[in-house]
């Protein structure tokens, strides 16, 4: 079993030819890991006009964005074969979805979990994709916002109502309801803008695999944290590729409170391999 402060999860970049989510989530678990992520992007557009962030051009760096399996769907098989781990998005895009049909398939994946939901959300880089859903471009960041607060008041209020400019809908009943208040998390670059956003609106950050110099940013989102009257400490989920306990001890420092590395789902034995290794590697020298 990992004992460490710092929480450390698998992402998966889910596709039709990976391993499927109920095979590979119990092997995640009994490795002792904390959490399962997943992505989403529900197309494609084969004409596009938006630079993927890691590339710079319209190039994209792996052919499972073409392939990425349903998140909800995902999480839910794996809530069916877990336990404990966490069932998380990084990230979902809330926006290409109807709001108040997305509350409720949020809402029943966390009560048929036991509360294991946590949404991880991003604004979208891919305007083209977004552009599909009638998603503004400028207009983004307002409509994330409001789909979560619509969500929330349906997860929260016995009667729920919300008005807004891409959301709006009168009295209303909605259940199940979530055991808790589900975890937002916000995957985006590490800016004081986007920091802004996440003390206004959210519970943490997800890193991109962009982000450099990972420690001064999550010092400096608690300091926009509290510069928002945020009680406690941000929740920063930090993206990493080879795992290194040093690292892992400055991060932690930092406030970094979990970490995440890909997933091997090529088949069952290396992934159940692989996971053991690393469980091994990120354990603590004295656990």
């Amino acid at each position: 079993m990992i004992t460490q402060e710092v929480r450390v999860g698998i992402v998966q970049f889910t596709s039709d030819r990976g391993l499927p989510p109920q095979r590979l989530a119990p092997l995640i678990e009994a490795a002792g890991f904390a959490s399962y992520f997943v992505p989403e992007h529900g197309h494609i557009p084969t004409r596009r006009d938006a630079a993927h962030p890691g590339t710079g051009t319209a190039e994209l760096p792996d052919d499972r964005y073409l392939r990425t399996l349903d998140p909800w769907t995902t999480l839910a098989a794996a809530a069916a074969v877990t336990e404990r781990i966490e069932l998380a998005t990084a990230v979902a895009l809330p926006v290409q979805a109807d709001p108040i049909t997305l509350a409720k398939t949020i809402a029943t994946v966390d009560h048929l979990s036991g509360g294991r939901v946590t949404l991880g959300v991003g604004f979208g880089w891919n305007l083209d994709e977004l552009a599909d859903h009638g998603v503004p471009a400028g207009r983004r960041r307002t409509m994330l916002r409001e789909y979560l607060e619509s969500m929330r008041a349906l997860w929260r209020d016995e009667e729920a109502q919300y008005d807004g400019e891409f959301v709006s809908f009168g009295p209303s009943w909605a259940w199940p309801k979530p055991p808790g208040a589900v975890p937002v998390l916000v995957g985006a670059g590490g800016t004081d803008k986007n920091f802004t956003w996440i003390a206004k609106n959210a519970d943490g950050w997800i890193t991109t695999p962009q982000d450099r110099g990972i420690t001064d940013a999550a010092r400096r989102l608690a300091e926009v944290w509290r510069d928002h009257g945020r009680d406690g400490a941000p929740r920063i989920v930090a993206l990493d590729g080879r795992p290194d306990r040093d690292r892992l001890a400055r991060w932690g420092e930092a406030g970094v409170t979990d970490v995440l590395y890909p997933a091997v789902d090529s088949d069952e034995a290396a992934a159940g391999e692989y996971l053991r290794r690393l469980a091994d590697t990120v354990a603590p020298a004295d656990a």
